[in-house]
């Protein structure tokens, strides 16, 4: 069901918008069918020497008009350590010290498979070792924000989807909470559980940091707004995990940026259960977008989501691309402003919930902002 998410501004200014193994491992020497297929990986690289903790990261396609039906890490010859249906794969192996001559292979819906290897030393003590490492932009950045205080969750309900102010986190409207300094699951050893439940069904909860100007939960009031005139162009990082994400709704990541009058919202939704598609925000529509673009983040495993934007030399919005777990999508998508009274740079993560409200968890790591 797709919800309509009004922004709102209240009191500090929040922004809201709303097959067996056996099989597998008997046709894993078997040659694949005529038709092309290919796996790609993109994490660990290839003669690369990692920590204990490694991320598998990659995708497959084929021919098969079927398409991918499951994809695999070998640790060793015949020792299958990790399946995932579809064509992605993200998962984090736990592995020994020692030498690894691992293999990424999918398998397609007409009998192919198709296989790519990856050699990799693993040792204790490598830099990185908790995880990933994240790019480094130019500018500042705000790194670890799962980590940081100032966030501040409220509920949204149907039908107007505006900030609940006499809702509580103990619901019975809708529940929500966050955890701080997760150790497990994490990349860092310091991830964010963010939670959402309740009664009412469609129901939303909403977690807003204000990073810079007013309500600045760093300390960067920047009084005479300069730091927001000056901020063009946006970079949002971050890890999430869930264990179940069918039952979510929406995942919502918002950048947004208010200075000399304007309002600009990136405002940025993954519907899940609400279609597996990208949706960005139409600021003067006051309505979601659909782009096209798939979205299909994998459960139990860890997903990489990179959104970048840009405030135009002219003062529009420039949704410029999405990257979930390897795959860019170029969106170059422009949107006009709004109207504000307030001075300002805030991030939001939003989770919707579904027709039932069922109860449900996802961690994020390594949340990185920046700016410039």
């Amino acid at each position: 069901m797709k919800k309509l998410c009004v922004p709102v501004f209240v009191a500090a200014t929040l922004v809201g918008c709303g097959g067996g193994f056996q099989n597998r491992l008997n046709t894993s020497n078997s040659p694949a069918p005529a038709q092309k297929m290919g796996v790609q990986v993109t994490a660990p690289a290839n003669n690369s020497v990692v920590g204990t903790s490694v991320q598998f990261a990659a995708t497959a396609t084929t021919a098969c008009p079927k398409g991918i039906g499951s994809m695999g890490v070998y640790s060793a010859p015949n020792v299958l350590a990790f399946t995932a249906n579809g064509s992605t794969l993200n998962a984090n192996l736990n592995l020994n010290p020692g030498n690894y001559n691992t293999v990424v292979q999918a398998w397609d819906n007409c009998g192919g498979a198709s296989t790519a290897p990856v050699t990799i030393t693993v040792k204790t003590g490598v830099p990185g070792a908790a995880g990933p490492s994240s790019p480094v932009y130019p500018g500042t950045t705000f790194s670890n924000l799962q980590q940081a205080g100032g966030w501040n969750g409220y509920a949204l309900l149907p039908s107007s989807y505006a900030i609940c102010s006499s809702c509580t986190a103990g619901g019975p409207q809708t529940t929500w909470s966050l955890k701080q300094g997760v150790g497990s699951p994490s990349l860092s050893g310091s991830a964010a559980q963010f939670s959402i439940g309740g009664k009412t069904v469609y129901s939303d909860a909403l977690w807003n940091n204000h990073l810079v100007g007013d309500f600045s939960s760093h300390g960067i009031n920047d009084t005479d707004h300069r730091i927001a005139a000056n901020a063009h162009n946006f970079v949002y990082d971050v890890y999430f995990y869930a264990s179940s994400l069918s039952v979510s709704q929406a995942l919502e990541f918002d950048i947004n940026l208010f200075v000399n009058g304007k309002s600009f919202i990136w405002g940025h939704e993954c519907r899940i259960a609400g279609g597996h598609q990208w949706d960005i925000w139409d600021n003067p529509g006051q309505k979601w977008h659909p782009t096209g673009v798939p979205c299909n983040p994998v459960n139990n495993g860890w997903n990489h989501l990179t959104l970048q934007a840009q405030r135009t030399s002219d003062d529009h919005l420039l949704f410029q691309s999405i990257t979930l777990n390897g795959q860019t999508s170029t969106l170059n998508y422009y949107e006009s402003p709004t109207s504000t009274g307030w001075n300002g740079i805030t991030i939001n993560y939003q989770m919707d919930g579904n027709g039932s409200q069922v109860p449900y968890s996802v961690y994020l790591d390594k949340l990185n902002f920046s700016y410039w």
